[in-house]
C-alpha cells in the first residue's frame, strides 16, 4: 500500500496547494483522483511517486518510508512524454535503463522494434508515451500513477493503453491511480473514485 499522511504542499511562500491531506492506495485497486486543472493533483502524483521533495507529512510504500531510486517501485507516468525522457538517449537505453525490454509487453503497446534505435524527438506523441507506459511497468513495478497519461491521445491509442495498463496490473496485483479531470474515464476505469482536494 502507498500511505500519504498529513501530507501539505506549497510553491515558495504562496499559499497551501494543500495540507493535513491523507490518501492511500492499496496493492490491486484502480482508483481515480478527479479535479478541476490546477487544483494540485499533479502535485500530489508527484509526491506519491518521490518526484516531488516532501514539505509536510510522510509517505510509505508497503510500509517503508519511500524515497526514489533506480528501482523505484512507484511508476509515474505524465502527460507530456517528452517531459519523462532523455533527449540524449536512444529510446533502446531508456527501456533497458528501467529494466523494460519485455517483447511481451512492447508488442500489446503495438511498439516498433526501429523505434529502439531512435531518439525520443523522432517519435510522435502518441509514440512515445507507449514507450514512456512500457518504460514504467517494469518488474519491479508496483504501484502506477497515471497523471493525465493519456489525455493527448487520439481514441484508439487511449484505449489500447488502458486495456494493456489494466490487464498489466491485475497480473502483478498492482495498484494504479489514474489522475484526470475526465469523470467519465474514471468512471469506466475505477473501482474508487476520490475527488481532489476532499480526500477524505
Amino acid at each position: 500500500m502507498i500511505e500519504g499522511k498529513s501530507l501539505g504542499y506549497r510553491y515558495g511562500k504562496e499559499a497551501w496547494v494543500f495540507r493535513d491531506l491523507d490518501i492511500q492506495l492499496e496493492a490491486g485497486e484502480i482508483v481515480g483522483l478527479i479535479g478541476p486543472s490546477g487544483c494540485g493533483k499533479s502535485t500530489l502524483g508527484q509526491l506519491l511517486a518521490g518526484h516531488v521533495g516532501l514539505q509536510e507529512g510522510h509517505v510509505s510504500v508497503d510500509g517503508v518510508p519511500h524515497r526514489k531510486g533506480s528501482r523505484n517501485p512507484v511508476q509515474l507516468v505524465l502527460q507530456h512524454s517528452e517531459q519523462a525522457v532523455n533527449p540524449r538517449w536512444k529510446l533502446r537505453r531508456t527501456l533497458q535503463e528501467s529494466g523494460m525490454m519485455d517483447p511481451v509487453m512492447r508488442s500489446e503497446l503495438s511498439i516498433e522494434n526501429a523505434w529502439l534505435d531512435r531518439y525520443p524527438n523522432e517519435l510522435s506523441g502518441g509514440e512515445l508515451q507507449r514507450i514512456c507506459v512500457a518504460r514504467a511497468l517494469g518488474p519491479e513495478t508496483r504501484y502506477l500513477i497515471a497523471d493525465e497519461m493519456t489525455t493527448m491521445l487520439d481514441a484508439i491509442t487511449q484505449a489500447q493503453i488502458w486495456r494493456t495498463v489494466l490487464r498489466w496490473a491485475e497480473r502483478q496485483r498492482a495498484g494504479v491511480l489514474v489522475i484526470s479531470h475526465e469523470r467519465e474515464l474514471i468512471e469506466r476505469l475505477c473501482g474508487r473514485v476520490i475527488r481532489f482536494p476532499s480526500i477524505r
